[in-house]
């Protein structure tokens, strides 16, 4: 049995948008979907409570700490042998760290805390995933009387690497986090950060937010888009624990680093909160997320490849391949139909143009992917595309994206 500490893309936590986006679509991924709350699950976060400190001001990162360390928590996960060795025998655990948000029991964490990518007999990855066979749960006490309980996997999101787990409340005292709203961070607001760096229990880090609009890899191997950059502290073991404003609100969840030495330099990323509450409705609700599905596959249109292409918009998404009875071909959307080499690079050209999706201009395969990631299944959209130099629109009914490509 060995001991492993979460942090997920702990080489490379940002992704080089211009390649990824050429196969976004193909494999379904379109990043978070901003659903309507489900009023139906129990009790979902602890509403924003007065966290502000007595004078009206900030709270320094002692009153933080104070107050809300005691709904941190850190998570132990056992996985069953994942076929790395000959015989398949054998368990392995990691560490890492998740919060309370509500007194139900309701805990967040991220997916890669619970879930692992499995492996063959030669430590090659299969591509798929197991969650963990069991979780641990273990909240602060006074001094070192900490109290460890069983936890409930209750639903993985893989996409926004969100997941949550369920403790049974009686005879604990919960303290469930107020959370904030991550539409309204800017960059240079104070941040501290409570976790279980290297399995250093409930400790705080603090900095502030250095960036914001981060584009972050998910466990499914998609865009988390929006992702709050920090250098408060971040080392593995932080994985799944809250991000906090200096109101005492959670803004984000601490996701990856970005490290040339495995350890943390500054740069650390989290999950936006707000794309975490739909995740977790959505978890509780039905045990897993649904995602709009376009069913398409994008390449940028700049004015430089128009010129070498022949086509005659100079921005936009051109469809290069379209799922076969996905959304787009069932709304009549063309793919290319022939591959050409630009500048080292290779582009299926001959299918439409996307210039514009319900009037707001598509400039780049970027621009589409975030316009879609807002919507949900179901939603119906008009695309306006240019076809062989003809301008015309085309309404798509959203699909739900299969379970195979989250």
């Amino acid at each position: 049995m060995h001991t492993r500490s979460f942090v997920a893309g702990a080489l490379g936590g940002i992704i080089g948008a211009a390649l990824l986006f050429l196969v976004l679509f193909l494999t379904g991924v379109v990043g978070t979907t901003k659903q309507t709350v489900i009023n139906t699950a129990p009790a979902a976060f602890a509403s924003p409570g007065a966290t502000a400190s007595a004078s009206g001001g900030a709270l320094t990162p002692e009153q933080i700490y104070n107050r809300e360390a005691s709904g941190v928590v850190e998570i132990t996960s056992t996985f069953p042998s994942s076929g790395s060795d000959f015989f398949g025998q054998g368990s392995s655990t990691g560490v890492g760290s998740g919060f309370v948000v509500s007194k139900q029991g309701y805990i967040v964490t991220n997916a890669h805390v619970v879930s692992e990518t499995t492996q063959d007999a030669f430590g090659n990855n299969t591509g798929s995933r197991q969650q963990a066979s069991k979780v641990t749960v273990t909240f602060k006490g006074t001094g070192s009387q900490n109290k460890t309980v069983s936890g409930k996997i209750v639903g993985i999101d893989t996409q926004s690497d969100v997941a949550v787990i369920k403790v049974d409340p009686s005879g604990l005292t919960l303290n469930p986090l107020p959370l904030g709203n991550s539409d309204n961070v800017v960059v240079g607001e104070p941040v501290v950060a409570i976790g279980n760096p290297l399995q250093l229990d409930f400790t705080l880090t603090s900095g502030i937010v250095s960036a914001i609009h981060r584009d972050l890899n998910a466990p499914s191997g998609g865009t988390i888009f929006n992702g709050i950059q920090t250098d408060a502290a971040i080392n593995p073991g932080n994985s799944g624990g809250p991000l906090i404003d200096a109101s005492g609100r959670v803004i984000g969840i601490n996701e990856s680093i970005a490290s040339t030495t495995g350890g943390s330099q500054g740069l650390g990323f989290a999950v936006p909160i707000n794309t975490a509450k739909s995740s977790f409705e959505q978890l509780v609700q039905t045990g897993h997320v649904a995602y709009p599905w376009l069913g398409v596959q994008l390449e940028n249109v700049t004015p430089d490849i128009a010129k070498a292409l022949g086509v005659k918009v100079t921005q936009g998404a051109l469809i290069g391949a379209v799922t076969p009875k996905g959304p787009a071909v069932k709304a009549g959307l063309r793919g290319g139909s022939r591959a050409v080499t630009i500048q080292g690079l290779q582009y299926t050209v001959g299918g439409d143009v996307i210039t514009a999706m319900n009037g707001q201009k598509i400039d780049s395969s970027d621009t589409l992917v975030q316009a879609v990631a807002g919507l949900k299944p179901g939603d119906v959209i008009t695309l306006t595309i240019n076809r062989d130099g003809k301008t015309m629109d085309i309404k798509v009914t959203l699909g739900n994206r299969p379970a195979q490509l989250q």
